[in-house]
C-alpha cells in the first residue's frame, strides 16, 4: 500500500525527463522557429553610415559646427520582400524641455524613397522631403545646446520599409508621415549617433 505513491512519483519524473529531452533536442516545431528566424535575418532591414558606426560620434563637418546642411552618407540593406517605399526619419530626443516642450527635434523626414535604393549619398536626398523641425523640407544637423544637460546629445536615423506609397505632398510634419504609416510598416531599422558641441 506503501509503494504507491512511490510509484507516482516515479512516473511523473519519468515524464518531466521525457519533456526535457524533447526540449533540448528540438522537435518539429522548435526547429521551425529557429529556421525561421536563421532566413529572416538574412534579409534583417539595415542602415549603416560610413561616416559613424552604431552609438558613434557624428563628424562635426554634418553639425551646425561644421555644414549643418551637409548629411552624412547611408546605406541600406535586408530591404524586406514586398516593400513598396522606404522612409528616413533623424530626430533628437535628448532636447531640453526648457528649449522644446516635448523634448524632441525633427531633423530629417523622408517619404516614398524607392525600394530599390542602395542608400543615400553625402549631402544627398532621395524621395519626398518632409518638414523638419526649423520648418524646412530638408536636412538640418545636430546642434545641442551646451548650456543644458546633457550636453551630448543622440540622434536616431529610423529607416521604415513599407507596404505602400504614402499619399502625402512635399513639407507634411514627422507626425503626418508616422500616422500615414500606420498598418504599412513591414520592416524597422536604426542606426543612432551622438554629438557634442565642443
Amino acid at each position: 500500500m506503501h509503494m504507491r505513491p512511490i510509484y507516482i512519483v516515479l512516473g511523473v519524473l519519468l515524464i518531466i525527463a521525457g519533456f526535457a529531452l524533447v526540449r533540448e533536442k528540438g522537435g518539429p516545431e522548435t526547429s521551425g522557429i529557429i529556421n525561421a528566424t536563421a532566413s529572416m535575418a538574412t534579409t534583417t532591414l539595415s542602415i549603416t553610415s560610413p561616416a559613424f558606426g552604431q552609438g558613434g560620434r557624428i563628424p562635426s563637418k554634418y553639425t551646425c559646427d561644421g555644414e549643418r546642411t551637409l548629411s552624412p552618407a547611408l546605406a541600406f540593406s535586408g530591404v524586406p520582400e514586398g516593400t513598396k517605399t522606404l522612409a528616413l526619419i533623424m530626430d533628437d530626443p535628448d532636447v531640453p524641455k526648457a528649449v522644446r516642450p516635448e523634448g524632441v527635434f525633427d531633423h530629417w523626414a523622408l517619404f516614398n524613397i524607392p525600394p530599390t535604393a542602395a542608400g543615400i549619398p553625402e549631402g544627398g536626398s532621395l524621395g519626398v522631403a518632409g518638414a523638419n523641425g526649423a520648418g524646412n523640407n530638408a536636412y538640418t544637423g545636430p546642434c545641442p545646446p551646451p548650456q543644458y544637460e546633457p550636453s551630448e546629445h543622440r540622434y536616431i536615423f529610423t529607416l521604415y520599409a513599407l507596404d505602400a506609397k504614402l499619399p502625402l505632398a512635399a513639407g507634411v510634419s514627422k507626425q503626418d508621415v508616422l500616422r500615414a504609416m500606420e498598418g504599412h510598416v513591414i520592416g524597422k531599422a536604426e542606426l543612432i549617433g551622438k554629438y557634442k558641441r565642443i
